[in-house]
């Protein structure tokens, strides 16, 4: 498998957590090192680190059925044992609200960009979403 190939998987790894609902692999594709940090597209948007975002990832994709997401106009560029990698995201679901017995749709038109590093398997170590207004 390529670089470009592994790194995407890693990444499609992320997303398709929030489908399957299996987490197990949450903790193996980022970086567990005081150096990994994020920016949500939701709350809470301060900076994260590897323990807040893996949980904020689990809670996130158990909070939304019927979760989808797109991948659009990945742009890879690799600098030896880095990779910086941007795109259009679209993440499409129904928040649950499991109290209230409630659901609202949402979709998430936005950006991301995901920093990884090769040591030696890629691993992510910054991810950035944002949402945009489309």
């Amino acid at each position: 498998m390529s670089d470009n190939e592994e790194i995407i998987k890693i990444i499609e790894t992320l997303f398709e957590s929030g489908i399957t609902k299996n987490f197990s692999e949450l903790r193996n594709i980022h970086l567990n090192d005081p150096k990994f940090s994020s920016f949500s597209d939701l709350p809470p948007y301060d900076l994260k680190d590897f323990q807040n975002t893996i949980e904020l990832e689990e809670l996130k994709f158990v909070s939304i059925s019927d979760y989808s997401y797109e991948i659009k106009n990945p742009k890879i560029s690799i600098f030896e044992n880095t990779a910086i990698v941007a795109m259009e995201l679209i993440q499409k679901g129904m928040l649950v609200d499991t109290k209230a017995y409630t659901g609202e749709h949402m979709m998430i038109n936005g950006r991301a960009t995901f920093v990884l590093v090769k040591q030696p398997t890629w691993k992510i170590a910054h991810i950035h979403l944002s949402k945009t207004e489309i």
